[in-house]
């Protein structure tokens, strides 16, 4: 993997989904052009829609731990409420509120840290 493309990966994470991806490519001293083409073609995916999955995994953590969806929505970097329910329905089907019953969600310890299983 290319230095740039794994440092802004880093970057993603570590800013939870809440990185301005088209400053990325500033940062690492590629066009906006060849960070994209390089991202997707290295992680299979472009760097704005790994910023909303790594964003919405960091939501649909703490909707599992029972925080509210007002509350996940407003410091989540969504819009609202009501976007954050509509992305949650696109990426796994279910509204906020079904998410943490969902079987997909029954993982290991290592997945899933801090998360009691046992409330299953």
């Amino acid at each position: 993997m290319d230095p740039e493309v794994a440092w802004a990966w880093r970057r993603i994470v570590a800013g939870r989904g809440l990185v301005r991806v088209e400053g990325l490519a500033g940062e690492v001293g590629w066009s906006r052009k060849r960070l994209w083409s390089r991202f997707r073609a290295q992680l299979g995916l472009p760097p704005k829609r790994a910023a909303k999955l790594v964003r919405f995994d960091r939501a649909a953590h703490r909707l599992v731990a029972g925080e509210g969806a007002a509350r996940v929505a407003a410091e989540g970097g969504y819009a609202d409420q009501s976007h954050l329910h509509r992305e949650v329905m696109a990426f796994t089907g279910p509204t906020p509120s079904a998410l943490a019953e969902e079987p997909f969600l029954a993982v290991d310890h290592l997945a899933w840290p801090g998360l009691s299983l046992s409330r299953r």
